[in-house]
């Protein structure tokens, strides 16, 4: 059997799997490979998969699956995993330090200092304590926020299609009403056709005045140019951002030009721990897959 990885994983992953067969990070064998894994580089669509007459497991580590289509995998015979319970904790710890970096005024602080320049007097921060924090799509992660919003005493409400009761936070009837209340908005949710380009112009205008929005979900539920736009009138007072289009976004995206804003490259998911944990569940379902075979 040959397992193709086909994007990065943990160093020592290969040696891991090398007691299930052949491990390549050859590209050019992938008519050749019975088991694939991917990360969001890698596009498993049907070109790919018709390229890939041998394939019968694929594994995305990561949350998500909208880089794969699922639907012609299935097709095909083709088993579709992700390691969604990995990532939890990484991408939970980034959205909350992105919001203590935007009131916090962090990057703006730093990058004055370094052309050193004293600007004690125009940082105005403000404090998390106190404030709503609402929250769409409380699944693994937003869960593991909300606990991390309530330690610095916060009031954690959320909207979520699928969950009508949560320990983790009050969960709202309607999206509206956590739009309505929220002095941060923290996006969770899969890109679906309802979640895309849902953080639009109209919903916007349903927000409160200076909200800041945290997302480390999906950069297409995100409209780019309304959200620009909001940021210049300071209806959004602050965005945060690990998500793009694309990665790397086109470097002409509006966002980057806008003001009160923290960027990352989609670093979410990139701690040594984290990668470690997607190892341990791609060994599982690689070892639960070779099992089933016999």
């Amino acid at each position: 059997m040959l397992i193709l990885i086909s994007d990065s994983f943990d160093a020592a992953l290969p040696g891991r799997l090398k007691k299930y067969g052949e491990v390549t990070d050859d590209h050019g064998r992938l008519a050749e490979a019975e088991v694939v894994l991917i990360r969001s580089k890698t596009k498993v669509n049907k070109e790919y998969i018709d390229s890939a007459p041998k394939m019968k497991l694929v594994i995305r580590g990561g949350v998500g699956l909208d880089n794969v289509d699922t639907p012609y995998a299935k097709s095909k015979g083709i088993q579709v995993f992700n390691t969604a319970d990995a990532s939890t904790v990484a991408v939970a710890e980034l959205a909350f330090g992105l919001m203590i970096a935007l009131p916090n005024q962090i990057t703006r602080a730093d990058s004055t200092m370094r052309q050193q320049n004293w600007a004690k007097k125009e940082l105005k921060r403000t404090e998390l304590y106190g404030k709503t924090l609402g929250i769409l799509g409380i699944g693994k992660i937003g869960s593991a926020l909300a606990t991390r919003a309530k330690a610095f005493g916060m009031r954690v409400i959320a909207y979520d299609p699928y969950v009508f009761f949560s320990d983790a936070a009050q969960i709202m009837p309607t999206m509206d009403e956590v739009l309505a209340q929220s002095d941060y908005l923290s996006l969770h949710m899969p890109l679906t056709d309802l979640t895309k380009g849902m953080i639009n112009k109209a919903n916007i205008a349903k927000m409160k005045d200076g909200v800041r929005i945290i997302n480390t979900g999906r950069g297409k539920c995100v409209i780019e140019e309304d959200l620009a736009e909001a940021l210049k009138s300071s209806k959004v007072a602050g965005y945060a951002t690990d998500v793009w289009y694309s990665d790397p976004p086109d470097w002409n995206c509006l966002l980057l030009n806008a003001p009160n804003t923290v960027f990352a490259p989609h670093i979410g998911a990139e701690t040594k721990e984290n990668m470690g944990r997607i190892g341990v569940i791609v060994d599982a379902l690689i070892g639960q897959y070779v099992s089933a075979k016999k």
